[in-house]
C-alpha cells in the first residue's frame, strides 16, 4: 500500500491506495504524527501494509512542506521503504495532461507550470497571455491527491531516485527582507 501525505496547504490531506481524508489543524506539526496514525488505522491498515510513501513537496507553505518531508522521510526510514516526491504539477497534470497549472501563490503572483513549461512564477498579466497556449487552465480548484498514488507507482518502476527536497519557487520570506550587512 501506499501511503501519501500532503501538507503544503493549511490543512493535512492524506491517501493509502483509494482512500482519501482531509484533516483540519491549526498545528500541522502536532497533528501529523497522530492524524496519519488515525488513517492508517481507520483504513484497517497497518504501518507493515504500507511499503512505499509519497509526500507532496511544494508548492505550498514553507513551513507545511518541511513538515511533511521530514515526516515522511523519518517514517520511511523507520519502516525502511522508499519515499517518493511529488509535487503539485505532476498532480494536476495527471489528470489534465495538456493544462496549464496556475497555483495563486498568497504573494500577488502565481506559480505555473504544464508539460513543456517548467515550473516558475509569474504574474497575473503575463499569465493572462502565456496560458492561451494550452487548452485550458487549471489550479483554481484543488489537485487530486489520490493521483499520487499512480505518480509514485510510476517513479518507483522508472527508479528515477529523485532527491525528496521542498519544491521553492521564490526566495524565502527571510531571504528577500533581510538587511544588508
Amino acid at each position: 500500500m501506499i501511503l501519501i501525505i500532503n501538507s503544503s496547504s493549511a490543512d493535512l490531506e492524506f491517501v493509502l491506495d483509494n482512500q482519501y481524508k482531509r484533516v483540519t489543524t491549526d498545528k500541522q506539526s502536532l497533528a501529523l504524527p497522530t492524524e496519519t496514525e488515525k488513517f492508517i488505522a481507520e483504513c484497517g491498515a497497518t504501518w507493515g501494509d504500507i511499503t512505499a510513501i509519497g509526500v507532496v513537496v511544494g508548492p505550498g507553505s514553507f513551513t507545511g512542506i518541511r513538515i511533511g518531508i521530514a515526516y515522511a522521510k523519518g517514517l520511511a526510514m523507520g519502516l525502511n521503504i522508499p519515499v517518493v516526491p511529488i509535487n503539485a504539477f505532476e498532480l494536476y497534470l495527471a489528470a489534465t495532461p495538456d493544462a496549464f497549472v496556475a497555483i495563486e501563490s498568497g504573494h500577488g503572483d502565481f506559480f505555473v507550470g504544464a508539460n513543456t513549461l517548467a515550473p516558475c512564477t509569474m504574474s497575473i498579466d503575463e499569465i493572462e497571455t502565456k496560458q492561451m497556449e494550452w487548452p485550458r487552465t487549471v489550479g483554481h480548484k484543488p489537485f487530486d491527491l489520490k493521483q499520487g498514488v499512480q505518480i509514485v507507482q510510476q517513479k518507483l518502476k522508472a527508479n528515477t531516485g529523485e532527491p525528496v527536497i521542498p519544491m521553492y519557487l521564490r526566495p524565502s520570506y527571510v531571504e528577500t527582507n533581510k538587511q544588508g550587512k
